[in-house]
């Protein structure tokens, strides 16, 4: 695979986007009306908006039993809790994985894992900052049931933020997805939740940065501990 210095800075854009980036641009010529320096700021906020709604190619790798990470963004938290009951996947706290994507960060979602989607479930709910443990539970949510190959189960959890006022979620119940596969998107700042199967040990550490469909943040099939982080 090669690559160009252009397609290192030019990156397709999101379906979702192109209302958005005509509407900013649009709003620029605007600004250039009222003064020329004011419309430069609209030139940046549409650049802006093209960067928020890239959707680039990303090398998934491809071993069975590996989860990627479903978004770009920060790890946030690790912690032990249930699964959205909605999900049907029972009581029992599972190790949770948050990844936090700020304004800047992509915001195209993709499967964690190789599966099929079992169950799909959207609840309506708050907008708090995505970064907050209580985000989980009183935000609005999609949240999706994958079921493994190993006849295991994970979810995966789109979490709108402060910002976000919309979740978009591609896959439908019965749908095959392969781990890296986009699924859906968020807009405008958000974050998701990882709900690895029971004795499954996170690979990642709080507060590292996650690559959607690249950053394997758990290996179904390894017996390595949960990892520890270091700020070097």
């Amino acid at each position: 695979m090669s690559i160009s210095l252009l397609s290192t800075f030019i990156k397709p854009v999101h379906r979702e986007g192109w209302r958005f980036i005509a509407l900013f641009a649009a709003l620029a010529a605007a600004l250039f009306l009222l003064h020329p320096a004011v419309g430069w700021v609209g030139v940046l906020l549409t650049l802006w908006c093209y960067y928020f709604f890239r959707d680039p190619e990303r090398v998934t790798p491809a071993r069975d039993g590996l989860v990627v990470s479903p978004a770009d963004g920060i790890v946030s938290m690790i912690a032990a809790a249930a699964p959205p009951p909605e999900l049907d996947l029972g009581p029992a706290s599972l190790t949770r994985v948050s990844i936090f994507m700020n304004v800047f960060n992509c915001h195209v979602n993709r499967s964690p894992a190789d599966g099929t989607v079992t169950r799909v479930a959207y609840r309506p709910g708050r907008f708090f900052n995505a970064s907050l443990d209580k985000a989980s539970a009183d935000n609005e949510r999609n949240a999706l049931a994958i079921a493994l190959p190993d006849g295991r189960r994970l979810a995966v959890v789109q979490i709108a933020g402060l910002v976000a006022r919309r979740i978009v979620c591609d896959a439908a119940e019965g749908q095959a997805l392969r781990a890296g596969e986009r699924f859906g998107m968020i807009r405008f700042g958000s974050r998701l939740d990882v709900y690895l199967p029971e004795g499954v040990a996170p690979l990642v550490a709080p507060g590292q940065s996650a690559i959607a469909g690249e950053t394997v943040i758990a290996d179904l099939a390894s017996p390595e501990p949960a990892r520890r982080g270091e700020i070097r």
